[in-house]
This record gives C-alpha cells, sequence and structure tokens, in this order.
C-alpha cells in the first residue's frame, strides 16, 4: 500500500494517507510513452507550409540562352538552388492527429499516478477551496507545502474558479480536476496536490517510529540487573603483588649478611 503526505486545509502536516489501489498498478512504460506521443502530436496545429517552385512568383522566361554563353544550362531563376527559388520536400499542412484506444489511456493514467506515487510526490489536502480568487494564498499555500519553485499540478474534486484564477498566473502550477488529468499532465509535474475528497482513500492514524537496532541494545543494558553476591561465599584473597603494594616499605625484612664472606 502507498502513502502520501496528508496536510490540513492550513498546509500543515497530518500524518500519512493511504492511497486507493488506482496508485497500485504497475508502471507501464509503453502505455506512457504513446499516451505522451499522442499528446503532443495532438497539440501540434500542422499549418507549416512552403513555396515550391511553382508556387513562387517569377521564373517564367528562360535566364539566358541555351547554348554559346559557357554557362550551364537554366531554364528558370525559380528551381530550389536558386536564391529565392522555391523549396524542394518542404513541409505543407497537415494533420498530427493521434487517436489512443481508451483502455491505452486508462493504464498509461494509472502508470502515471503509480509513478508519482513511488517518487513520493503526492500531497493530499483535506480541503481545497478559496472565498476568492487570490494568487498570494495560493503562493502560501504552495510555500508551506514545501513545492514553490516546482511544476506544480494542482487536482480538485470539482470545478473551482476561485482556485483556477489564484493559479492561473503563477508560472509552473496548472489546476485540473482530477478526472480530467492525463498520463502527459501528471508526468509533467514535479508535485502533486490532490484534494482529498477527489482521491478517494484513506488518512493513516499516527503510529510511533520503530527503535532501531542501537536503541534497543541500548534498552536491553539499561533492564539487566547487576549481579548479586552469593551468601556465605568467602572472599576471594587478594593477589601476591597487590599485598605486597599494601604492606609499606616498613614492614619490609633487612636482609642478612652472608658469613665468611671475603671482607671477613
Amino acid at each position: 500500500m502507498l502513502e502520501a503526505h496528508h496536510y490540513t486545509a492550513a498546509a500543515k502536516k497530518k500524518g500519512s494517507y493511504a492511497l486507493p489501489a488506482e496508485f497500485e498498478a504497475p508502471v507501464n512504460e509503453g502505455a506512457l510513452y504513446h499516451a505522451v506521443r499522442a499528446y503532443r502530436n495532438n497539440q501540434r496545429q500542422g499549418t507549416h507550409a512552403t513555396k515550391t517552385r511553382s508556387e513562387v512568383s517569377g521564373g517564367n522566361r528562360k535566364p539566358w540562352r541555351q547554348k554559346g554563353t559557357g554557362r550551364a544550362r537554366q531554364g528558370t531563376t525559380r528551381a530550389p538552388h536558386w536564391v529565392g527559388g522555391g523549396v524542394a520536400f518542404g513541409p505543407t499542412p497537415r494533420k498530427y492527429t493521434t487517436r489512443l484506444p481508451r483502455k491505452v489511456r486508462q493504464v498509461a493514467r494509472r502508470s502515471a499516478f503509480t509513478a508519482r506515487a513511488q517518487d513520493g510526490a503526492i500531497h493530499v489536502l483535506e480541503q481545497l477551496e478559496f472565498a476568492q480568487p487570490k494568487t498570494k494564498q495560493l503562493v502560501d499555500l504552495l510555500t508551506k507545502l514545501g513545492v514553490q519553485g516546482q511544476k506544480v499540478l494542482i487536482l480538485t474534486a470539482e470545478l473551482s474558479s476561485n482556485v483556477y484564477l489564484s493559479g492561473r498566473n503563477v508560472p509552473g502550477v496548472r489546476v485540473l480536476r482530477y478526472q480530467d488529468a492525463a498520463a502527459y499532465d501528471i508526468l509533467w509535474a514535479d508535485a502533486l496536490v490532490v484534494e482529498e475528497a477527489a482521491i478517494g482513500g484513506h488518512a493513516l492514524a499516527a503510529t510511533a517510529k520503530k527503535p532501531t537496532a542501537r536503541a534497543k541494545r541500548a534498552t536491553k543494558v539499561a533492564r539487566t540487573p547487576a549481579p548479586k553476591a552469593k551468601q556465605g561465599a568467602k572472599p576471594k584473597a587478594k593477589p601476591a603483588a597487590t599485598r605486597r603494594a599494601t604492606t609499606g616499605a616498613s614492614a619490609a625484612k633487612p636482609k642478612k649478611k652472608k658469613k665468611g664472606g671475603p671482607d671477613a
């Protein structure tokens, strides 16, 4: 089960939010490729055009006679290799419309949501509603969420004109309905701010952090009682070196001289 950051309407951290099953689908890179390609193709107008040699004005007369000048023969000054001539194999107006099957679009959308959830880029708000259009209020909200300066996609449960107008003038911010978000929109954004009513799922209860292995060892050592001395046991005798050190110099006996020495 994937989780997302959960915030109140004032952008205060509440905990974690359990995402629905839509965010647990496997990432299908092939479907994402086709979805992005179709989206970008459908954004093109296809109005590019160039003039061929038949569409360029002029060039009806032969520039010089065929023979006797020493030059290469020419039939018109509007050929592609002439300056001011027509364009060979240039673009012509066409349609780039690309259609995808409905199931491929659905798989790509789920894959995009899963990819962003795995990156930890989803922020769930309890409620996202403004009393009036206010760009500063939206910027402050994004700052509290820590996503200011990034490409942010805001997904609302229903059409909210105040939220849309508040984010329309902010660079790198898009506001859409949750149902209208396509795979390209989700992949375009670095962070997703989603309203709780739109995403479904449920909030997770706050749980205490698991103690680390080092903390467990320290707790175990602190709880271990100190060993008790056995009753009736005789105290251990001190080592000889310790006894000699504690007696002092006054307790040492003087050495006796040997009789019959060379000085006798």
